[in-house]
């Protein structure tokens, strides 16, 4: 399974997993000239920009680890245009989604971890 697609099959099962805890999905894969943003999405007074990084099982860099500073960053500036483009009243943050798929020829999911309020605006981790 080639990375797009690994990445593909990461993005929907996170897109699934986000309407079962009750997200409403606004966009897929907006992209600005500074970055791109995987899913952005609307609950309880948020709008949430999720970031979805697609890991087979026992790999090196976990998802969590893989959003470093400059990918925190370039997230941030291109929420900054989504919410400049689309003024709202809701309130941001920025959510990681880790999926671990298995090994393998017949790719699956195993297991999506949603790291809410990952980090703040600043681009620190406000997560353990």
């Amino acid at each position: 399974m080639d990375k797009q697609t690994k990445g593909k099959l990461g993005e929907d099962a996170a897109v699934e997993e986000l309407v079962r805890r009750g997200h409403m999905i606004i966009e897929r894969n907006y992209r600005k000239p500074c970055g791109e943003i995987d899913i952005i999405s609307e609950i309880n007074g948020f709008i949430v920009f999720t970031e979805v990084k697609t890991r087979k099982l026992n790999s090196i860099v976990s998802g969590l680890e893989a959003v470093d500073t400059r990918k925190r960053s370039r997230i941030i500036r291109t929420a900054d245009c989504y919410l400049n483009e689309y003024i709202t009243q809701l309130q941001p943050r920025y959510d990681i989604a880790e999926v671990m798929v298995s090994r393998g020829e017949s790719v699956r999911v195993l297991r999506i971890d949603i790291y809410e309020d990952a980090f703040d605006t600043e681009g620190i981790y406000t997560i353990n």
